[in-house]
């Protein structure tokens, strides 16, 4: 049921990005602006069955493009595209039933396991700002799907799989540890708030956390496959700056 929901949000998604692309029922509008975006990525993987987890750390960044279509009583209707590169994937936490690290017999040494997966990201995001239009400040909301491509995986560990102690740890699923990923492709639904600060001549600054869910799983999860659901999910804290490329002449009524 949950994965319901979750799919016709993205459904809903790609109709909100669509429609604010093509509808024209409020004060024209006709600007195009491109930006430069980075940030950094704090992203887990809903394994199922679980595997305990802290938040694994990323840099992402690309570039952005946006298109304003009209202004709709108070609300500033855009169209936003990224082509980013990100850094997810998931950092295991190697704890036994009393919340202690698991020592390695071999090493002496707390057992730490990473996986890091650089993705070439799309996200096609539906823009809602309510303020300064031009000069000032305004509030936002992102929303829209998200597609990503894996370009490779690296994995960071301190013991070697034949020793790991597997015995002391509260969560003994270690399938995923020398499992490659399967599935390259990744699609979801983002969402995202934040502020923008216009300044005249010189650009917009915009202040962003993003929020990530993907629909898609990185293993098989047929019945024959040991993950049920392997799915990537993400807190993104970014900031854009952007430059005007094409504005509509201003009026009187735009602030």
């Amino acid at each position: 049921m949950k994965s319901r929901y979750i799919r016709f949000a993205f459904a809903a998604g790609l109709f909100l990005v669509a429609l604010s692309a093509h509808a024209q029922v409020g004060e024209y509008r006709n600007d195009f602006s491109v930006g430069v975006n980075g940030g950094y990525a704090m992203s887990q993987v809903g394994f199922t069955p679980k595997v305990n987890q802290k938040w694994l750390g990323g840099m992402t960044g690309g570039l952005s493009l946006r298109y304003k279509s009209e202004k709709y009583f108070s609300t500033i209707c855009s169209v936003m595209a990224e082509v980013n590169y990100a850094q997810v994937g998931w950092k295991e936490d190697i704890v036994d039933v009393n919340n202690q690290p698991v020592i390695n017999a071999t090493t002496g040494m707390p057992e730490a396991y990473s996986r890091t997966l650089s993705y070439v990201q799309l996200p096609l995001l539906a823009h809602l700002a309510w303020g300064r239009e031009t000069n000032g400040v305004q509030f936002f909301i992102n929303l829209g799907p998200q597609f990503g491509w894996l370009l490779s995986e690296r994995t960071k560990t301190n013991f070697d799989f034949v020793s790991r102690n597997t015995k002391d740890r509260v969560n003994t699923v270690v399938a995923q540890d020398t499992m490659a990923v399967e599935h390259r492709f990744d699609y979801g639904i983002a969402a995202g708030a934040g502020l923008e600060y216009s300044i005249p001549a010189i650009g917009h600054f915009m202040l962003e956390a993003r929020y990530y869910y993907g629909l898609g799983n990185l293993y098989g999860a047929s019945k024959r496959d040991y993950f049920a659901k392997s799915n990537l999910s993400n807190v993104v804290i970014k900031m854009t700056y952007w430059i005007d490329i094409v504005k509509t002449r201003k009026n009187k009524k735009q602030k």
